[in-house]
């Protein structure tokens, strides 16, 4: 497929929950970065002929682009967003399976991309992915879940002894973060808090 049509699919794929003019700007920067696996901030810039700033903060916001100079702390909320030169950022793993889905078909299908990342590590209850990101996605508020609340989706799915393994595949997917900024919070609920990535809150795991 040209890269032309990849453009115009994404730009559409993006449009269901970001503006036109942020979906045209995005949708060439995220295929260079599925292509190459990162993009740095000259890229960026170089690319939109402006200031890269807002466009770069998007990304972070959504979760689309993670700077990869905290890769190793692993969580997203621990990975400072600092559009400035020098800065690399990646997409995170089921986010490549939306990116690369989206430039094929103009749809923005996280229910597919969430199979495909969970089929990439060989998880052996794959029918039940989707079932546990949906659960996980109902019980969200503000884009955070406590620990006991993965714990009640992974029970009513018959996974209650998978529980810290599928947090952990969750997390490597993209798909989940610990939330360490809200360590009171978590304390007053007597649990850890989780994030998930609002990119897939948008789409075709809203209306199942």
């Amino acid at each position: 497929m040209a890269t032309t049509e990849k453009r115009r699919n994404l730009q559409k794929a993006l449009e269901t929950f970001l503006n036109k003019g942020d979906a045209i700007s995005l949708a060439p920067l995220l295929l260079n970065t599925l292509e190459k696996g990162q993009i740095t901030y000259r890229e960026v810039e170089r690319a939109l002929g402006e200031d890269p700033e807002d466009i770069l903060i998007l990304c972070y916001q959504w979760r689309l682009l993670l700077p990869l100079r905290a890769a190793k702390a692993g969580d997203w909320e621990d990975r400072m967003m600092l559009p400035e030169p020098g800065e690399s950022y990646h997409s995170p793993n089921v986010v490549r399976h939306l990116i690369q889905n989206a430039a094929a078909t103009g749809l923005w299908d996280p229910v597919q991309a969430i199979k495909e990342a969970f089929g990439a590590i060989g998880e052996p209850d794959l029918d039940k992915m989707v079932p546990l990101v949906e659960g996980i996605a109902s019980e969200t508020r503000g884009h955070r879940i406590t620990g006991m609340s993965i714990v009640k989706v992974c029970k009513d799915l018959g996974l209650e002894k998978r529980v810290d393994p599928l947090v952990s595949e969750l997390k490597a997917c993209g798909i989940l973060s610990h939330k360490l900024g809200a360590l009171n919070e978590a304390t007053r609920a007597g649990t850890m808090l989780y994030e998930i990535n609002p990119s897939l809150l948008v789409g075709s795991i809203q209306n199942r």
